[in-house]
């Protein structure tokens, strides 16, 4: 699918609140009293989308006030622990399902269920993710504010140069032992210094001028920006149960044959090395030396404003079986269980879940909205500007979405494998890496 460059959106501001203007341990009236709600995002681009909403908010509750800051995503987490320990927590955030579970643990959640009754919240309306933020105990700690997949952005250009269509590219096949289809379209787009492709005689993988595809190797434990699209066509799960695994199956066969397959493409030159870009997928595609990239949806506004460069959509591959199995999550809006204005948060945390809210804010195209009616909007919004967001929704829309499982303990989990990860694709561990991963998984979920 095709983005033109009708419009760019403007997504460059930041709507950044400065912590110490006015912080949740402040003096303003809790509990439905007035006061200033805090709600902070990692998201620039959400944060300035969402900032529309608190004009049709603050004139519908005239003694509420809301205040948004933005961090970047480590520091973000950071403040939000710190906040947690020092008193001077948010009222509501954004959260992340790999977070969340510790902060129930913790007591740092207020399960939303009794304000979901007492003020007759649509719940039925958010259309994904409400699964996911249902902790153990089957109480809700997060309302879905938004969701989304993973799909490839590719050069138009380089596509035409290299004499393959987008169908060639909407149509990949993959699987472990040869990459299918997916392998042969990336050996085609990988030109060197002469000029030579990946799939010519003389072609020299020490002087790649522009690789067929972005690195596919370690980023993150269940791979939702790389491989989980891949590896998941062939029936693989993360997990040994569908929710609160006991053990992460890196250890499996067709883990470990998709992981070497994956490593092969830079050994081959078709793909960067591990560590060779320290760029996103976004800045890889600008740069002019990847040709494809896997990228999530949340990145198509990004990749729209790229200068100079005609970018397509493409969705995730087909398995052997001729089904596509793409990763989807949704971030949610939790509230600070410990905080001062519980009630005032939870006026501010359900509008945003609301109809009227989420069209204001995804009509912007920076996310995908958790309410199939606003996502409708998005969409529209979006084609007038020239990309057909088509590929993530087609997928939303068969039930070809899976999500990850919910476990305890991301950030443990995440600083344990990772560099086992990237132990194995910059060639210091070979696939007796997998078998520890899954061990190191299974001591950590045990706790």
């Amino acid at each position: 699918m095709k983005i033109k460059r009708i419009l760019t959106l403007a997504i460059g501001m930041a709507v950044v609140a400065p912590l110490a203007a006015c912080s949740a341990g402040g003096s303003d009236a809790a509990d439905g009293g007035g006061g200033t709600v805090q709600w902070w995002t990692w998201d620039d681009k959400q944060a300035v989308s969402y900032k529309k909403c608190i004009a049709p908010f603050e004139a519908a509750n005239p003694d509420i006030k809301v205040e948004i800051s933005q961090y970047a995503w480590d520091d973000y987490w950071t403040k939000i622990t710190t906040g947690f320990v020092a008193g001077t927590a948010p009222d509501a955030f954004q959260n992340n399902v790999s977070y969340y579970p510790e902060y129930v643990d913790q007591g740092q959640l207020l399960a939303l269920d009794d304000k979901i009754a007492e003020t007759k919240f649509d719940l039925a309306a958010i259309g994904t993710g409400v699964g996911a933020w249902t902790y153990k105990d089957d109480s809700l700690y997060g309302i879905p504010m938004d969701w989304a997949t993973v799909g490839h952005f590719y050069n138009e250009t380089y596509l035409a140069d290299a004499g393959l269509t987008t169908d060639d590219i909407d149509t990949m096949t993959w699987n472990p032992k040869d990459g299918g289809t997916f392998d042969k379209v990336v050996a085609r787009l990988t030109v060197d210094a002469n000029g030579v492709r990946g799939d010519e005689a003389g072609f020299d993988k020490s002087k790649v001028a522009v690789y067929g595809a972005g690195s596919i190797g370690t980023n993150g434990l269940n791979g939702q920006d790389s491989w989980a699209g891949f590896l998941s066509t062939t029936g693989w799960t993360l997990g040994n149960d569908a929710n609160w695994p006991t053990s992460f199956e890196y250890e499996a066969p067709e883990f470990v044959a998709a992981m070497n397959y994956f490593k092969s493409l830079s050994d081959r030159g078709f793909t960067p090395r591990e560590g060779d870009f320290t760029q996103g997928a976004v800045e890889q595609l600008g740069s002019g030396k990847v040709a494809m990239v896997v990228g999530g949806s949340w990145y198509a506004p990004s990749f729209n404003a790229l200068p100079g460069i005609e970018v397509g959509i493409a969705p995730s591959v087909l398995g052997d079986n001729g089904k596509r199995s793409g990763l989807t999550n949704s971030n949610a809006n939790s509230i600070w269980k410990n905080g001062p204005r519980i009630d005032n948060a939870w006026e501010w945390v359900s509008f945003m879940g609301s109809e009227e809210c989420q069209s204001i804010a995804g009509a912007d195209g920076t996310f995908f909205p958790s309410i199939e009616a606003s996502m409708a909007i998005t969409e529209a919004a979006m084609l007038e500007q020239g990309i057909d967001l088509a590929p993530y929704t087609a997928q939303f829309a068969d039930g070809s979405l899976f999500t990850t499982p919910m476990f305890s303990h991301g950030q443990e989990l995440g600083s344990t494998i990772q560099p086992m990860f990237q132990g194995f694709f910059n060639g210091e561990r070979g696939d007796d890496v997998f078998a520890e991963m899954s061990e190191a998984s299974r001591q950590i979920l045990a706790d």
